[in-house]
C-alpha cells in the first residue's frame, strides 16, 4: 500500500472564492496534493463569515476547507506580489477564479507566471469564461444554468422551473476543471511544457445538456419540463407520492427492471405500459396506498430500481452513507469529533481522505514561508508591514 495520495508532492496554490473551487481544491487535497490557500489577510475567503458556524467559522468552510493550509497575503501590495511570486516559482499549479484579467492586473496572470515557471499549470474557472460579450458580467450558479438551457428543463410539467438542490453550474465547472488540470499536470510531468485550463460554468453547464440537445436536434421538439425520458414524461422514471406524503423515486428504464417492479407493486397489467405517459397516474395511485418505507422495504434489494426520496437529514445518517465512508467523524482541536464528507475518489493504492482538518485565516502563512526559503526576519517584516498576516 503506498504511503501517500496519488498527487503528494504536488503543491497547488489556491486563489479560489466560495463553493466551486473550495469543492475542487479540497478534491484535490483528498488525492494528496499539498493546497496552499492563498487569502487577503483582513478577511478570506467571504465563506468563513457564512452562516450556521461550526465554532468560530462557517460550517461549509468545515466541509469544504480541508486538506489546506491558509496563508494570508496582501496580493494588492507590490510585496505581496513578490510574496506570491517566489512561491508560484516553486508551484506545479495555480488555480484562481478571479473575474477574466484581474489576476494580469494584479501582476499574477498566467503570461508572468510561466515566464518563470514553464511547466506551471495555470488554471481558471470564471462564469462566463475569459472572451465573449458576457466575460465581465458577474453570475451565480442559477444564471449559468439558465442560460445554458438546464434550469429551463428542471421542474414540473405545471409549474415554473425549478432550482435544483445543488449547484449543477458550479459544481460542474469545479469537476471538468479538475480534469484539465490533471490532463495538464500529466503532460507537464512528461514534456516540462506548462498551460492555461480554462473552464467556463456556463460552458460546463451547456456540455451536460449533451444528449437532451442531441434530441432537439434530431426531433425540433424543445425539451421541456416534463416531457423527457430523464425528467418525468414516462412512468418508468419518476416520482411519485406516498400515503404518508413522503416520496419514492422509480428508474426502471429498462424493460427487466419494470417487470420486476410491476412485481413488487402487483400491477402486472402495467408491465407493457413502462413509455406510456399515461401509466403514470395508475402507478402513482398505486404507490399512495401505502407508505414510503413500506414500498422501500417490499422492493428490498430487487432489481425494481425503486428507493426513498431522502431528506439530507435521512441521506447524511443513512446506514449506506457511513458504509461507503461519506459520512464519518473527524477529530478537531477546537470542535472535538465532527461530523463531516468523505471524498469520493478512491484508489486502491494511494490512499485518498483528510490528512489535515479546516484551518483558520493564515494559520499557515509561517510555515508556508519558511518551507519556501523565507527567513525568520523576512517573515516578522512582512507581517510587520501588513504584506502577510498569520494567526
Amino acid at each position: 500500500m503506498a504511503a501517500h495520495g496519488a498527487l503528494h508532492g504536488v503543491r497547488i496554490l489556491d486563489l479560489t472564492r466560495l463553493l466551486p473551487g473550495g469543492v475542487l481544491t479540497a478534491l484535490l487535497g483528498d488525492m494528496g496534493a499539498d493546497v496552499i490557500k492563498i487569502e487577503e489577510p483582513t478577511r478570506g475567503d467571504y465563506m468563513r463569515q457564512e452562516d450556521p458556524k461550526l465554532g468560530i467559522e462557517s460550517a461549509a468552510s468545515w466541509i469544504v476547507g480541508r486538506n489546506k493550509r491558509s496563508l494570508a497575503i496582501d496580493l494588492k501590495d507590490p510585496a505581496g506580489v513578490d510574496v506570491f511570486m517566489r512561491l508560484a516559482d516553486q508551484a506545479a499549479v495555480i488555480i484562481e477564479s478571479f473575474r477574466p484579467g484581474v489576476a494580469d492586473r494584479l501582476g499574477i496572470g498566467f503570461d508572468v507566471v510561466v515566464e518563470r515557471n514553464p511547466a506551471i499549470v495555470y488554471a481558471s474557472l470564471s462564469g462566463y469564461g475569459s472572451d465573449g460579450s458576457r466575460s465581465q458580467i458577474p453570475g451565480h450558479d442559477i444564471n449559468y444554468i439558465s442560460m445554458s438551457g438546464v434550469l429551463g428543463m428542471t421542474g414540473t410539467p405545471s409549474g415554473q422551473p425549478c432550482p435544483p438542490g445543488v449547484q449543477v453550474g458550479d459544481l460542474g465547472g469545479a469537476t471538468i476543471l479538475g480534469m484539465g488540470i490533471l490532463a495538464a499536470l500529466f503532460r507537464a510531468q512528461i514534456s516540462g511544457v506548462g498551460d492555461h485550463v480554462e473552464v467556463a460554468m456556463y460552458d460546463a453547464a451547456m456540455a451536460w445538456t449533451s444528449i437532451h440537445a442531441g434530441e432537439l436536434w434530431a426531433s425540433g421538439h424543445v425539451p421541456n419540463p416534463g416531457e423527457m425520458l430523464l425528467n418525468g414524461r414516462y412512468p418508468c422514471y419518476n416520482v411519485y407520492e406516498c400515503s404518508d406524503e413522503r416520496f419514492v423515486a422509480v428508474g426502471a428504464i429498462e424493460e427487466k427492471f419494470w417487470a420486476v417492479f410491476c412485481d413488487v407493486i402487483e400491477r402486472p397489467d402495467l408491465v407493457e405500459r413502462r413509455m406510456d405517459p399515461e401509466a403514470r397516474v395508475d402507478v402513482g395511485e398505486t404507490l399512495r396506498l401505502r407508505p414510503r418505507d413500506a414500498w422501500v422495504k417490499l422492493a428490498g434489494e430487487s432489481e425494481a430500481c425503486l428507493t426513498p426520496v431522502l431528506t439530507l437529514d435521512e441521506a447524511l445518517a443513512h446506514p449506506f452513507a457511513t458504509e461507503r465512508l461519506m459520512v464519518r467523524r473527524e477529530t478537531h482541536s477546537e470542535l472535538g469529533n465532527a461530523l463531516t464528507l468523505g471524498t469520493p475518489v478512491r484508489f486502491q493504492t494511494h490512499p485518498t481522505g483528510i490528512r489535515r482538518p479546516p484551518t483558520h485565516l493564515g494559520a499557515d502563512s509561517v510555515a508556508v514561508l519558511a518551507e519556501a526559503g523565507f527567513s525568520p526576519a523576512e517573515i516578522d517584516q512582512l507581517s510587520s508591514d501588513g504584506i502577510v498576516g498569520r494567526r
